[in-house]
């Protein structure tokens, strides 16, 4: 199974419909939203749009509730939003998936094993950062990216992540041992 994974669009509609055309491209089975879908907080969002674009392909979606989804934006949506995280599992690997703001590299989530891995948005910033007892993953942001990283989203398919731009540029991998 492939997975396409993603975070804080913010109701940014173009850069929606370039994660959907990658999702496409990628020949995706799923898509993993990590949060912060439709609010945009500036006058730069179309809502509708977005929800209209991911609620094509709801089926195919697991998301979880990031700190700027309200009630009413979840409404639009044809998919659950999964409150605080989501845990899925790569071979024997637990990976903890999660927005960001509540679990984190500060506060661990009281699940994680030796060995999991912690996937979060979040900050915009793309990660890829070994710890002692876990990795920790982040794809950075479709629609507002920091720190100079650009709009991107990350897939995972038979134990390989990989970070990629919108339009497809892979830019970093990791394989799980």
């Amino acid at each position: 199974m492939k997975w396409l994974i993603a975070s804080d669009i913010h109701g940014n509609a173009a850069c929606c419909k370039k994660l959907m055309e990658a999702f496409d491209r990628e020949g995706a089975d799923r898509l993993l939203l990590l949060g912060d879908i439709l609010y945009h907080g500036l006058g730069d969002g179309d809502k509708r749009a977005v929800a209209d674009m991911l609620n094509e392909i709801s089926d195919q979606i697991t998301c979880v509730q990031g700190n700027c989804d309200s009630d009413g934006d979840m409404a639009m949506l044809d998919f659950p939003m999964s409150d605080d995280y989501v845990t899925l599992f790569v071979g024997d690997k637990k990976v903890f998936a999660t927005h960001g703001h509540i679990y984190n590299n500060t506060y661990l989530p009281p699940a994680m094993d030796e060995g999991d891995i912690l996937l979060t948005g979040h900050t915009h910033v793309p990660a890829t950062e070994p710890h002692p007892h876990y990795m920790y993953f982040n794809p950075g942001s479709v629609s507002r990216p920091q720190w100079g990283s650009e709009r991107g989203y990350m897939t995972l398919e038979d134990g390989t992540f990989l970070w990629k731009t919108l339009d497809g540029e892979e830019y970093r991998r990791y394989t799980l041992e």
